[in-house]
């Protein structure tokens, strides 16, 4: 069951925003959209800066884990 949370809410910050920026922020806190054919492309697909869900370079993020307060907070900020 907890796999299946993870997956529903998945958080990555942001480690590189070179050439983009306007949309990313390093250091920053972004959700992850669940996307296979982006992940399997070495992508990820998050909602940057405008509110929109866009795929950038996997190593332009690092994944974490967030406990549910923070999860809670971050979601509610979407």
């Amino acid at each position: 069951m907890k796999t299946e949370q993870a997956q529903s809410n998945q958080f990555a910050v942001c480690l590189n925003n070179e050439g983009y920026k306007a949309s990313l922020e390093v250091g920053k806190i972004y959700r992850v959209i669940d996307d296979e054919e982006a992940r399997a492309n070495g992508l990820i697909r998050v909602i940057d800066e405008s509110g929109e869900d866009y795929a950038f370079s996997a190593n332009r993020f690092y994944p974490i884990d967030v406990p549910k307060p923070v999860e809670e907070v971050l979601l509610s900020a979407c």
